[in-house]
């Protein structure tokens, strides 16, 4: 279907105004100029192709907890180990009913195997993905009304996963209440020497409700932030943030005609969080969890207003580049680093507040430290259902034009075939790309261009 570049717009200004996002029209250059490996500005940004000579992953397992990951894609060719099934939809954990689960695996571990134009990559392409498939809800069942089936799946996945071998587990989903045998799921894993990063979610130009698992303690919460490093508007803020990472504009492979997406929001971020401590971990072999982590903060990039922590990036934007070139000490081996885990209560409490929504950092008062990763949400904003996909408008690229993917579990928007600019979030971070330089510091020079990507990153071929 051929439509103008001023109704694409016209359209998409029409979407904006319920996710809080400025869309633009089609470029004059047509979307098939460029290849889906130039199109991925993550990539570029967090420069990709220099960490490649050094580590692509190798050596370790990510766990994606999500909707199935379809190992039939030509990206994720070689990549996917047998899994796990929780769903009753038809398939195994290959299956993927939606296909957020998939996308979320090849922005981890893409080979860009399709071709040389149309291969997505990921960041550490050479990780294997464990599969664990979770049940399908909100179409038709009744799930949405039994939060102890969700929370006895999701604790059995996490467990899976770290009984697997899985030494990172990425869980691109959120649910608005939680229970506790996800939290004692959570320090089985931790204490198997497993990292687990789950997004935060998209509300946060809405209601912001505090959602699950990020808000679990010892789970990393992980925020959105655009190619400026900005924090998008639609990622949640609170104490349960932990880390960002880019969340904006992603593309990469998916099942479908097309076999192309092009999303933003927390999934994408912690996707890409997931894949960065794949990435250390892989040059680090002998660090704990703990160590990953810790390096990880240290070397996250800060907030412009110096501050250590903040509600929208937490300790800042991920950056595996300077964590793999200049990670410094990774201290205790057997510390975890965030404070939540310390401080949670065995119990959390039925009952605790919700985080307040609207406002900026220094517009009003944040939750305090001590009530992070403990208030379950209310169910404001009219959002029912149990659990969402965290990742926004995502939609399928056909040429020129572009329809709307169906996945009922997310919100959708039409999005134009060039790159979109985003509306600035609330909080800025050292935008992206950075020049090298030891963690803590601000950048002093101007950004520096990476070199062309190659065809495919150096990997193993086992």
């Amino acid at each position: 279907m051929h439509t103008s570049s001023q109704r694409v717009a016209l359209r998409g200004r029409a979407v904006s105004v319920a996710l809080g996002v400025l869309l633009v029209g089609i470029a004059s250059t047509p979307a098939h100029a460029e290849s889906v490996r130039e199109r991925q500005w993550h990539l570029d940004a967090m420069h990709a192709d220099e960490m490649w000579r050094v580590s692509t992953g190798k050596g370790i397992t990510v766990a994606v907890i999500d909707t199935g990951v379809d190992d039939r894609l030509p990206d994720l060719k070689g990549q996917v180990l047998p899994g796990l099934n929780l769903s009753k939809e038809p398939g195994d954990e290959n299956s993927d009913y939606d296909g957020h689960g998939s996308s979320m695996a090849v922005i981890i571990a893409g080979t860009g195997k399709k071709s040389a134009d149309t291969g997505s990559f990921g960041l550490a392409p050479g990780t294997k993905i464990l599969p664990v498939r979770m049940p399908k809800v909100n179409q038709g069942t009744k799930l949405a009304q039994n939060p102890e089936l969700w929370n006895r799946s999701l604790s059995q996945a996490i467990r899976y996963a770290a009984d697997g071998g899985a030494r990172v587990i990425n869980i691109s989903l959120a649910g608005s209440e939680t229970r506790d045998n996800v939290a004692q799921s959570v320090k089985y894993a931790l204490d198997k020497g497993s990292l687990i990063f789950a997004g935060v979610g998209n509300d946060g130009d809405e209601g912001n409700r505090v959602l699950y698992p990020a808000a679990t303690p010892g789970v990393v919460g992980v925020s959105a932030v655009d190619k400026n490093g900005t924090a998008t508007k639609e990622s949640q803020r609170g104490p349960q943030v932990d880390l960002a990472a880019p969340g904006d504009d992603i593309i990469a492979a998916c099942p479908g005609r097309t076999q192309l997406c092009e999303s933003h929001g927390t999934s994408d971020a912690t996707a890409l969080a997931s894949a960065s401590a794949a990435l250390i971990w892989s040059k680090h072999p002998e660090w704990t969890n703990n160590q990953v982590l810790r390096v990880m903060m240290n070397t996250a990039g800060k907030a412009k207003s110096g501050k250590v922590r903040t509600d929208f990036g937490g300790y800042g934007v991920v950056r595996p580049r300077i964590a793999l070139k200049t990670p410094g000490d990774p201290g205790p081996a057997d510390e975890y680093p965030l404070p939540d885990l310390a401080a949670a209560d065995p119990e959390p409490s039925p009952e605790a507040s919700t985080t307040p929504a609207g406002g900026s950092e220094e517009s009003g008062p944040a939750p305090s430290e001590q009530s992070a990763k403990a208030a379950p949400a209310s169910d404001e904003g009219g959002k029912t259902g149990l659990w969402i996909a965290l990742g926004l408008g995502a939609a399928v690229l056909v040429g020129g034009a572009v329809t709307v993917m169906v996945a009922r579990s997310r919100r959708q928007s039409v999005l134009p075939t060039a790159v979109p600019a985003m509306g600035a979030g609330q909080q800025a971070y050292h935008p992206f790309p950075q020049p090298p330089q030891p963690p803590w510091q601000q950048p002093s020079g101007p950004a520096q261009v990476p070199p062309p990507p190659p065809s495919e990153p150096p990997q193993s071929r086992s």
